[in-house]
């Protein structure tokens, strides 16, 4: 009879055994940030995108890619149990709120400034006295505000260059990823400068902590074998010069 007892609880046991170890589906989140993703009609493309494609296709993973306002997909990330989202800074206030695949690419943090204003930044520090434009939700945000400096947040990442033309901010805190080219796209170029790079940092694929490390595992595997095979390289190389709208920058 206990045999029997014991044979019954396995077989229940069972689909849900096999559901930790296996997620069916992913539901991976990004936001505009050309050209790392962005939208192409109703197709979520770009760098990274493609990277993340190409990981869900090593390893037999079912997945949707939708694009969202960052704090949203940031939010849904942690809240759905089968959420991941990239491109996402690695931080240490982060490190125990997800789990990481990757790098997938890297990214330099720059304050950027109006072009006929003369700055004199060397460094960060340099920069203490300044209005410094973030938004919600933002690693930059978090890093800057850590250090003490004077941070104007934003709802969305692009509402601080016109801050920054009208004088409410100092300064523009962006995220300047491979290729990135939001300020030649936008008309920029003669009115808005770089004025400091202050810090480089990788970025990755971030999934909630309920996915099974054996699925985070073999994900990192599979990027792990584009960098090596050459793939990663490829898809950087495709978005390089990618000239087709999109504005936002993480």
């Amino acid at each position: 009879m206990k045999s029997t007892q014991a044979v019954v609880a396995v077989l229940l046991l069972a689909p849900s055994a096999l559901t930790l170890a296996e997620p069916a589906h992913l539901r991976i989140y990004t936001e505009a940030s050309p050209p790392t993703s962005m939208k192409e009609g109703d197709r979520v493309i770009g760098s990274g995108t493609e990277k993340v494609r190409e990981i869900m296709a090593r390893t037999g993973t079912s997945y949707t890619i939708e694009l969202l306002p960052w704090r949203r997909a940031y939010t849904f990330t942690q809240q759905y149990d089968d959420a991941c989202l990239f491109s996402t800074t690695r931080t240490p206030d982060r490190e125990h709120l997800f789990q990481w695949v990757g790098p997938t690419d890297y990214a330099d943090w720059v304050l950027l400034g109006r072009a006929d204003r003369d700055y004199k930044l060397e460094t960060l520090e340099d920069a203490r006295k300044l209005r410094i434009g973030t938004y919600h939700g933002d690693a930059r945000e978090d890093y800057l505000r850590a250090r003490g400096f004077q941070v104007d947040s934003a709802p969305h990442d692009m509402v601080n260059p016109r801050k920054l033309m009208l004088n409410r901010i100092d300064l523009w805190a962006a995220s300047f990823k491979r290729g990135s080219a939001v300020l030649v796209r936008n008309g920029w170029q003669s009115t808005i400068v770089p004025v400091l790079s202050f810090n480089r940092v990788e970025v990755y694929l971030a999934c909630n902590r309920a996915v099974p490390a054996a699925q985070i595992d073999k994900m990192n595997a599979a990027m792990e074998a584009m960098v090596r095979d050459g793939t990663a390289k490829r898809f950087d190389e495709k978005y390089e010069k990618w000239p087709r709208g999109g504005a936002g920058v993480q």
